[in-house]
């Protein structure tokens, strides 16, 4: 792969005429040369794309996946679930992980805060998998909170199959998603953040050097994390703040090391003065903690932990993460490519770009009758939205709920549904209206988060 300055007008050339032809031959399938880079910047201040090629195409992440890992790890430990030094257990199939690992014996163990330096810095498979274990109690299972995660933060085209990105044909992510994902472990966990710009740390009789060679090498450079599997090429998601400037750029698909850091060096360069130094950096939903039961057992995640749950009949929802009185949805896995058998095998296809799994519905033209006021809200309006659920009698439900749990909040506001249609099924937002503009809505949801709901603020 070679990689030309995205600020020649050259570049954005070849790169449509690319893209047409590749469409032209393969009738909407993404083409291997066209899917081998795929990159984005964003002001992670206004959170505005300052740049994007590929950004929404599928990708496997490989350890990007760890991004992920170490969020819901700082979750826990945020909300006093778990402690700088407490145990993670190491079984014998985590410890059967192919490298790159720490080598820790089945039995043994790792304490927390070498755990996250393991990921941060080698990029320890063996110790992502402990630790999805420890939440999860398998690797299958944190898959799934990992992908609810996701859905709450707004990544929606991720799924997640395992916590440390060993090649799966279904795990796969998009440029975009793990910009968000890197844009909300440094809103969400500044007291932690600081992890991602380690050097190199200690363990045992070895030392570890950070994979991210950029770190001490680009002014700015404060993070993340670096990825690479034959399937998915080099990925690389970089964190930087100067002058008063703050971006994420993430660059997937790298034929080398070299040029994938490269690349992330042009775009640094090109775009980093072009960011704004206004904004409040606030730019993703926090996931609320409470209701995640952290520690050697499957965990349990509250239906209002998700802003938007969503139900596929034919996935086969676990106990762990449902109520009888909301749906919380982990996503399907598109149909990809067979994955590599382990990380060093031929290079496998590059994902599909499936649309009809990961396109947003079509705005549906009705809106349910369900609401509490005369009037339904305009084109325009800001609405807060608190779940996604099965049928209008469920929405019912919950709007009466959420409007007695939360009455100093929502008992004067305009409570409606508006039906979608996803795989053939009829789904149903619950959204409340009668909001004062932006600020209104997001104050709103802000105090529905300080009482366990989870929500989002929405322009209709």
């Amino acid at each position: 792969m070679r990689f030309t300055s995205p600020t020649r007008p050259r570049f954005q050339r070849l790169t449509i005429l690319s893209g047409t032809l590749s469409a032209l031959l393969l009738g909407g399938t993404v083409a291997a040369g066209a899917a081998e880079y795929a990159g984005i910047v964003m002001d992670a201040k206004t959170g505005q794309t300052l740049y994007s090629h590929q950004a929404d195409s599928l990708r496997y992440p490989a350890s990007l996946t760890k991004m992920m890992t170490l969020y819901i790890t700082f979750e826990a430990m945020k909300a006093g679930k778990i402690g700088k030094n407490t145990q993670i257990p190491m079984s014998a199939h985590c410890s059967r992980r192919p490298p790159t690992k720490i080598g820790i014996r089945p039995g043994g163990s790792i304490r927390v805060e070498p755990a996250i330096l393991s990921l941060v810095t080698k990029s320890a498979n063996d110790v992502s998998c402990a630790l999805g274990e420890y939440f999860a109690g398998s690797e299958a299972r944190f898959g799934k909170v990992m992908t609810a995660k996701a859905r709450g933060l707004g990544m929606s085209k991720t799924v997640f199959r395992n916590p440390h990105g060993l090649p799966d044909s279904k795990q796969v992510t998009t440029a975009r998603d793990m910009a968000r994902l890197g844009i909300a472990l440094r809103e969400h966990f500044p007291e932690y953040y600081d992890y991602f710009a380690t050097r190199s740390f200690s363990y045992g009789k070895a030392r570890y050097g950070n994979h991210n060679k950029l770190l001490g090498h680009v002014r700015g450079v404060d993070g993340i994390k670096t990825g690479y599997t034959r399937a998915s090429g080099f990925n690389l998601v970089s964190s930087v703040k100067a002058d008063g400037r703050s971006i994420v750029a993430v660059v997937m698909g790298g034929r080398t090391g070299a040029s994938r850091n490269a690349q992330m060096k042009k775009l640094i360069a090109g775009y980093l003065s072009k960011a704004s130094r206004q904004g409040s950096g606030n730019l993703i939903a926090r996931a609320a903690p409470a209701g995640v039961q952290y520690g050697m057992t499957i965990a349990s995640i509250d239906p209002s932990d998700l802003p938007l749950p969503m139900r596929n009949p034919a996935f086969r929802q676990p106990e762990a993460i449902t109520r009888s009185n909301a749906v919380v949805a982990v996503a399907a896995a598109p149909q990809l490519p067979p994955a590599p058998v382990s990380a060093y095998a031929p290079v496998a296809p590059r994902p599909q770009q499936i649309v009809a799994s990961h396109t947003p519905p079509e705005p549906v033209a009705r809106i349910d009758t369900i609401k509490t006021s005369s009037t339904v809200p305009g084109a325009g309006q800001w609405v807060v939205q608190v779940a996604s659920v099965g049928s209008p009698q469920q929405a019912n439900s919950m709007i009466a709920s959420m409007q007695q749990k939360a009455s100093s909040l929502l008992a004067k506001r305009q409570g409606f549904t508006v039906p979608f249609v996803k795989d053939g099924t009829e789904y149903h937002r619950v959204r409340f209206a009668g909001f004062d503009g932006k600020s209104d809505a997001w104050s709103v949801c802000k105090g529905l988060k300080r009482q366990k709901i989870a929500c989002y603020a929405v322009q209709q």
